[in-house]
């Protein structure tokens, strides 16, 4: 019996409970990134996650459903129960934080894990070519069910749709996994090039002068924000 008929044969029971294993996940001694063989409920809970996901914009297109096919491996002749199971679990009553907090606590020790259903989840909000403010917020709310910082959300959004225009890693041109010499060393000479009064000594026209000070100020809350999220807002530069 394939995993996906097992899904359909627990129906609501599975979609609808809200399960807390009572055991702690098998690390076997080592760390993984997969979870525990013939974990039902995790399979269930990211079916949960994706078929929500794809229903927060108001519709589920097959496009969406092929998408979640392809990102979590399903076997093409099992196209057929996929759907089933996908259009079960976004009937049920049970909101997807439900399955997002049943993931997040079963395995909170395998973060590689939980983004790589993230990652999965960015896979289908933007299967129809564009992430809607209300995909957004759902991806945003299940990245804090599974404990990751705010940091961390924003590194996986940059991956898959880029940085946006605010975001410090992006204003000082270094990568969100940069150690944090390499950021201080950025941050330094940035500054040293845009300071306000080095552009207004190398002649900028006065008229530019509200935009030079501009530039340095996001420069420095950039950087000001990016050492507070990494907890070193007493460390001396």
């Amino acid at each position: 019996m394939s995993l996906w008929t097992r899904l359909l044969e627990s129906g609501k029971r599975l979609f609808d409970a809200d399960l807390v294993p009572l055991d702690e996940p098998e690390m076997n001694g080592m760390d993984t990134c997969a979870p525990d063989p013939n974990d039902v409920g995790f399979t269930a809970a990211v079916v949960g996650l994706g078929a929500k996901l794809a229903k927060a914009d108001g519709s589920v297109s097959d496009r969406e459903i092929m998408v979640f096919s392809r990102v979590f491996r399903t076997a093409p002749e099992e196209a057929d129960n996929v759907r089933r199971v996908f259009n079960l679990a976004r009937q049920t009553v049970r909101g997807y934080e439900s399955y997002a907090r049943r993931i997040g606590r079963r395995y909170r020790d395998r973060p590689c894990l939980l983004e790589g259903v993230m990652d999965g989840l960015f896979e289908i909000a933007g299967a129809d070519g564009v992430v809607t403010t209300d995909e957004m917020d759902y991806l945003r709310n299940v990245s804090d069910a599974f404990g990751f910082s705010e940091a961390t959300f924003r590194r996986i959004k940059a991956s898959h749709l880029g940085p946006d225009r605010d975001d410090p890693y992006h204003i000082l041109g270094v990568a969100h996994d940069a150690a944090f010499d390499d950021i201080r060393a950025a941050y330094r000479q940035l500054m040293a090039d845009n300071h306000p009064d080095r552009m207004i000594q190398m002649g900028a026209p006065r008229e530019f002068e509200d935009a030079i000070h501009a530039k340095a100020a996001a420069i420095t809350a950039a950087y000001a924000q990016i050492r507070s999220e990494r907890g070193l807002i007493t460390r001396p530069d």
